[in-house]
């Protein structure tokens, strides 16, 4: 047992904490519904976060489909059979009914709210797809030197998805300001996570892109850009919320924004050497 496993079943662990345990210990605490941080960032560091999203068996094929032409923004790390919510692949034990600690409802497109469980949700024929998480990457970027802890928004473009069945819409993509010098270290660092989205897409004007930089999916509205800084643009997998809301889809679970699945994988064993 991690050294700071143990006291999980008495309080909610401290942020430091929470960054050394194992997985399966942070998803106890999520699975009881004592997770309050307003992110899975910094959580068991070293190990890949998923984002989740959860279908009836009727539209699995076409959201792997979908998920196949739009690789960077959605990488599949695992897919469950139809009923089971256990990912054997990548987290054995796990639930993901309850195990990770927000999840987003969706209905014809309408955001219907934010849960903590989605048990009473789940069906018979219900599928789950995880998606790798560039947060994966961040343990590697800071121990190269990168910062990781500012400046970053997640942002909807009006660059097209290739669509598949009734999945379409815009891709989201994570903005983050970085030094020159950390632009390049992240681009040849990232580079190797391709389950994790792999290299940014782009680098500099976000007008490229257009990204709607007042309206960020996660963060205030973007400030003018230092000159000190760069823009560099990651595929993201907040992609399946907007995908979500354009489709329509009759009900579609996805994570809620910042908050993903901890995975038993270790990032530095998922990526190229």
């Amino acid at each position: 047992m991690n050294a700071v496993d143990a006291p999980v079943l008495a309080r909610e662990p401290t942020l430091e904490e929470y960054g050394r345990m194992s997985p399966a210990a942070v998803r106890q605490v999520m699975r009881e519904n004592r997770f309050t941080l307003r992110t899975t960032r910094n959580v068991a560091l070293g190990h890949v976060q998923c984002a989740l999203v959860v279908l009836p068996k009727s539209l699995a094929f076409d959201f792997l489909l979908f998920c196949q032409r739009n690789q960077r923004p959605c990488p599949v790390l695992d897919v469950t059979d139809p009923g089971d919510p256990e990912p054997r692949r990548i987290a054995p034990g796990a639930d993901l009914r309850t195990d990770s600690p927000g999840y987003s409802v969706y209905r014809n497109g309408v955001l219907e709210g934010y849960r903590t469980d989605i048990v009473d949700l789940w069906r018979d024929d219900s599928v789950a797809f995880c998606i790798g998480s560039n947060t994966s990457c961040d343990l590697a970027l800071r121990r190269a030197g990168v910062q990781t802890e500012r400046n970053r928004w997640v942002l909807k473009t009006s660059v097209p998805t290739e669509p598949a069945g009734p999945f379409h819409g815009p891709l989201v993509v994570t903005m983050r300001w970085l030094t020159p010098k950390e632009a390049l270290i992240a681009t040849q660092l990232t580079g190797r996570f391709p389950f994790n989205h792999g290299a940014p897409i782009h680098i500099g004007d976000p007008a490229a892109l257009g990204c709607d930089l007042e309206r960020p999916m996660m963060g205030d509205p973007v400030p003018p850009i230092p000159k000190d800084v760069v823009p560099v643009f990651w595929a993201c997998s907040m992609t399946p919320q907007a995908v979500a809301e354009v489709s329509g889809i009759e009900l579609m679970i996805t994570s809620a924004p910042s908050k993903g699945l901890i995975s038993d994988l270790e990032s530095d064993k998922v990526c190229a050497p």
